[in-house]
């Protein structure tokens, strides 16, 4: 079915940002030895504090690069951010209420310090270097 040009999709959520929890073949594969992803529990969180209509939260497979365990990502329209070592439960905590703050902000908001302690190691995805 073609679609309709005149009545472009449009969604009603004004979403402020998306983030993305890796729970692929390694992140929060405890049997391997990596530590916990606390899906069960953000899932709850995100739920219970409203989130979801305006910071999305995506548990996903593999998002790679799987030598840091337990990698997040955090969009928005300026781009995204990429974090590993997500390896306490107090950093789950930091991100949820990270994204209670912005959902109130209206806007999304800086990572938090607290976020910024627990020794988070933004990262780049590609390195046009690699291999050389």
């Amino acid at each position: 079915m073609p679609a309709d040009t005149t009545h472009p999709l449009a969604t009603k959520r004004l979403v402020i940002g998306h983030l993305t929890v890796c729970q692929g073949c390694c992140c929060g594969n405890t049997e391997n030895g990596r530590p916990p992803v606390a899906v069960e529990w953000l899932k709850k969180e995100w739920r219970s504090r409203g989130l979801l209509k305006r910071v999305q939260l995506t548990i996903s497979g593999c998002l790679g690069p799987c030598d840091l365990p337990n990698v997040v990502t955090v969009s928005n329209e300026s781009g995204t951010q990429w974090f590993g070592e997500i390896t306490e439960f107090e950093q789950y905590r930091d991100l949820v209420d990270w994204a209670s703050r912005s959902r109130d902000a209206r806007e999304l908001l800086p990572l938090p310090k607290e976020f910024q302690r627990h020794t988070l190691h933004p990262f780049r995805q590609f390195d046009s270097r690699a291999d050389r």
